[in-house]
């Protein structure tokens, strides 16, 4: 078994609560979403083929790391290989995903520690609004050490910011607040991001608001 992965390497976490953490970064090739801010080069063009030992003999090089971070473009997509890999990876497996493949993470969700599970809002991704698809992989995805982030910039909406709060609060889990980064700046000015901050304090407690902190420093 092979899959399709555009890089592997050991870098710090910039996102989310588990920001400063050094993880070894597997990026998978493909994704079931066409996002519009999407920053990621996820093509299989220049991917190499990666096969189970050969990714476990990584992992044992990198074993110093927290854990292990499977991303993309989205990892579900290579849901046959994780069904081999993560039994036998040594490293707490951390899942950054679209939160939209319930059925794939259903297969995979014993050998999970950590899921990083996005909220899609239509307002910055330009698809179509995909609560009920969130919702059911939260249903899967809450099993574990589960929290959202949501990427924003200037076009959200009360009503987007109200339907992911309460989607939290159902399963309990904390929502981080990502401004949406143009290059390496942000989209929105502080007073904005606040002000987006506080509208989902009044909806639910566990909101907090974490930038991509890796464009700050400066690694990859």
């Amino acid at each position: 078994m092979e899959a399709d992965i555009k890089e592997v390497f050991a870098s710090i976490q910039g996102e989310g609560p588990f920001v400063g953490y050094k993880q070894l970064f597997v990026r998978f090739c493909g994704c079931n979403l066409k996002c519009k801010y999407c920053d990621t080069d996820f093509d299989t063009a220049h991917a190499s083929k990666y096969s189970v030992n050969g990714l476990l003999k990584l992992v044992e090089l990198n074993k110093d790391c927290h854990s292990i971070s499977l991303t993309g473009g989205e990892p579900l997509k290579s849901v046959n290989f994780l069904k081999q890999f993560l039994p036998l990876c040594k490293l707490p497996a951390y899942l950054e995903t679209n939160g939209t493949l319930y059925k794939q993470l259903e297969d995979i969700i014993d050998y999970i520690t950590f899921v990083s599970a996005d909220i899609k809002l239509p307002s910055c991704t330009e698809l179509k609004p995909m609560w009920d698809l969130h919702d059911k992989f939260f249903k899967v995805a809450a099993q574990k050490e589960l929290f959202a982030k949501m990427v924003f910039n200037k076009a959200i909406t009360d009503e987007e910011i109200e339907k992911a709060c309460n989607l939290c609060k159902k399963y309990d889990i904390e929502l981080i607040l990502q401004p949406e980064m143009v290059g390496n700046s942000l989209s929105a000015s502080s007073g904005f991001m606040e002000n987006v901050l506080d509208k989902a304090l009044e909806k639910h407690r566990k909101v907090r608001l974490i930038p991509q902190v890796h464009k700050f420093i400066d690694v990859q």
